[in-house]
């Protein structure tokens, strides 16, 4: 079940990006994702609209918008496959219409997420903090997640 995000929600959104974050970013230094870890619940959180995913009252997944930005998108690894992270892109496409969303090069299984949805590159940089290449990708509003145009939920 999608809902919004919940100030008591931080620990377990914490956990779901650490836990995903491994799988997904296995490059990145140890120093580098703690002071991410520090800047989700005092930066990213507080000017972000998140919104949770839950299975039996326990958040599995969340996603954070700025804008049209996909800040962040994170499903813990054991629910990976279930739909959640398309299910959490289609309540930010509903919200937004066209998307934006930077992955790193290097995030294979992101990329191929944003693939399968229907994201195309827009352009490629180095990530200043990280040196690592970050891909901005891009879903056109009249590429709706759903044939039908409606979002999940």
């Amino acid at each position: 079940m999608i809902r919004p995000y919940q100030p008591a929600d931080c620990e377990a959104v914490l956990r779901v990006w650490a836990r995903a974050s491994a799988v997904a970013h296995p490059f990145l230094s140890a120093g580098f994702l703690e002071l991410e870890r520090h800047n989700i619940p005092s930066v990213y959180l507080p000017n972000a609209e998140t919104w949770v995913w839950e299975v039996r009252e326990q958040v599995v997944g969340f996603i954070s918008l700025l804008g049209n930005e996909v800040g962040a998108l994170f499903v813990d690894p054991e629910f990976h496959g279930q739909g959640i992270g398309r299910a959490l892109m289609d309540r930010a496409s509903t919200l937004r219409g066209e998307l934006e969303v930077e992955v790193f090069e290097r995030n294979l299984p992101g990329r191929a997420f944003y693939e399968r949805l229907g994201f195309e590159l827009m352009h490629q940089k180095v990530h200043e903090q990280t040196g690592f290449d970050v891909m901005r990708l891009r879903l056109a509003a009249e590429n709706p997640l759903h044939p039908t145009g409606q979002g999940g939920g």
